[in-house]
């Protein structure tokens, strides 16, 4: 018998509901941001709670499915985890509910049980990785105060301090600046002060797509940010190959997810590249990573063990 499960992967710039019912793939809903920011797991539920309900809507069942797993960025901190599960059980949306990272769901879905390790970069990054053994282990993911290293968000900063720098000719000049100006709809460089103060994670991000298009036309300091962002990712690779897989030389499955990553963007050609050298066992995933796909599979394990 097919049961219904749903699967979510929730992210810094978006949330993706997944309803399925054995093979069959039933909704897709896209919605806003999820990740959990510190002290904000209720908020991740209620935009949680209002997609997957919605989900189930367009899918056109009746019945209550078996279970939801939930991948959302912020649930490594167990403090928040229990929190956002907890709120989640209380909506009533399935008969179980599993909450894991949002890396979770997306090695779920590369490699199944198998090894490997996958990079994200979308609004933030994280690297997971599962050795031989059946070892898990995380790189980054320290968020956008701490690290996120190669995100969109670094990216966007990164950016924003090279706009100011030119301005003031302690940097050189650079089409960023109008290209960052026009991307805000601002006037000035003195705009962005404000602009700024009240920048989200996600608003940071938006950035990045200027960064990429200018550094991919050979602008220097562009071109400079993305290939610091494409070392600092592979370097999330590196330390896992290195721990799991006991050297970067050994055998490496790796994926790579997320929207900065999207097959043919620049930063994912830098990233590929500097694999070759600086993670030469690695051989990469050629099929497109869906995390909330990943959720699914998890949800249907649970059931299968039930």
């Amino acid at each position: 018998m097919a049961h219904l499960v749903v699967g979510v992967d929730g992210g810094g710039s978006k949330t993706q509901v997944l309803v399925a019912e054995g093979r069959k793939e039933l909704a897709t809903l896209t919605g806003g941001p999820s990740a959990i920011r510190p002290g904000e797991a209720l908020h991740s539920a209620e935009v949680i709670g209002a997609l997957v309900r919605d989900a189930l809507a367009v899918a056109e069942r009746d019945v209550k499915p078996r279970t939801l797993v939930v991948g959302v960025a912020g649930a490594g901190r167990e403090k928040e985890r229990r929190t956002l599960l907890r709120a989640l059980e209380g909506e009533q949306l399935a008969d179980e509910v599993v909450v894991v990272t949002d890396g979770e769901i997306a090695l779920a879905d590369a490699f199944g049980d198998g090894p490997g390790i996958l990079l994200v970069s979308g609004t933030g990054s994280v690297a997971y990785g599962r050795g031989p053994t059946g070892t898990l282990l995380r790189a980054g993911g320290w968020g956008p105060h701490c690290g996120d290293e190669g995100s969109g968000a670094w990216i966007g900063r990164r950016a924003l301090s090279v706009v100011t720098a030119s301005h003031d000719g302690r940097e050189p000049e650079t089409r960023l600046i109008g290209a960052i100006l026009t991307a805000l709809e601002l006037e000035e460089v003195d705009d962005l002060i404000g602009w700024a103060s009240a920048a989200t994670p996600k608003d940071l991000a938006a950035l990045a797509m200027p960064v990429l298009t200018l550094a991919s036309e050979r602008d220097l300091r562009a071109n400079s940010i993305c290939t610091i962002a494409a070392e600092e990712l592979v370097l999330h690779v590196r330390t896992l190959a290195r721990q799991l897989f006991v050297d970067e030389r050994a055998a490496v499955p790796v994926a790579l997810a997320g929207g900065m990553l999207q097959r043919g963007s620049f930063l994912r050609r830098l990233v590929e590249h500097r694999l070759k050298t600086a993670v030469p066992g690695s051989h990469l995933h050629g099929d497109e990573v869906v995390p909330a796909r990943g959720a699914v599979k998890l949800a249907k394990r649970a059931v299968a063990t039930a």
